[in-house]
């Protein structure tokens, strides 16, 4: 049995927890608790508003750490040296994105089409996920040619006026992962948590399964982000 970790509080910082027990992120997506744009509150105050209780969502925290003991593997990109870190961001994410994106587009539009007459929300669906989709593809072109240069241009030659430029570019990517999680809220809205009607056919099941896969996969990728490799910079 694990040993209860002194960080489960109401006080402690919802990104701190998933930091130190990375299966907590699961827990928290699961009852919808932002770790990652939000991450920086209160566990207290973030469970509060989702209607939950508090004391209860640290029971369960405790249960959770007893099945899913903190393996060292499990914190290893919380140490990596950030030139790993980036490489796995972008050989894991940026390449999820550019892969699943296209994909995911065909059938967001192959649906509304066939069921938008039905579905009327299936329009603003579709409008919100081209939306996300430029926006990422953008984001994570940006990342690549400019920011993520500039990180390791910082770390090879360290130098107070490039620290001034990048956390400045890094404090306009967060307001971007901001623009991205508000968009993924509004999709998990209108679609009942990525829940088909009982008469949508397997398109429409795959396609909300696949939404839902994007939303875990941005918000780890977020994670990593802003809490792991910017706060070293800021």
């Amino acid at each position: 049995m694990a040993t209860k970790l002194p960080f489960f509080n109401n006080e402690a910082m919802v990104r701190d927890i998933v930091l130190q027990f990375p299966k907590s992120a699961d827990y928290f997506k699961a009852n919808k608790i932002d770790f990652c744009c939000g991450g920086a509150k209160p566990l207290g105050e973030a469970v509060s508003e989702r209607g939950l209780d508090p004391e209860a969502v640290i029971g369960d925290l405790y249960k959770l750490l007893e099945e899913y003991p903190v393996l060292e593997e499990d914190m290893v990109w919380n140490s990596a040296p950030s030139d790993e870190l980036i490489s796995h961001i972008v050989n894991k994410h940026h390449r999820f994105l550019r892969e699943e994106l296209p994909l995911i587009g065909q059938n967001v539009t192959k649906v509304f089409r066939v069921h938008g007459e039905d579905s009327p929300h299936l329009a603003e669906l579709y409008t919100l996920f081209n939306t996300l989709k430029e926006e990422l593809f953008q984001h994570t072109a940006k990342e690549e040619e400019s920011e993520f240069p500039k990180i390791l241009s910082y770390i090879a030659n360290p130098n107070e006026a490039a620290l001034a430029e990048l956390r400045e570019a890094l404090h306009d990517l967060e307001d971007e992962h901001d623009a991205a999680g508000d968009i993924l809220k509004q999709m998990r809205l209108i679609t009942n948590d990525f829940t088909p009607p009982g008469h949508a056919c397997t398109t429409y099941r795959l396609t909300y399964a696949r939404l839902e896969e994007l939303e875990g996969m941005t918000f780890e990728h977020v994670h990593l982000e802003n809490n792991i490799l910017f706060p070293r910079y800021q």
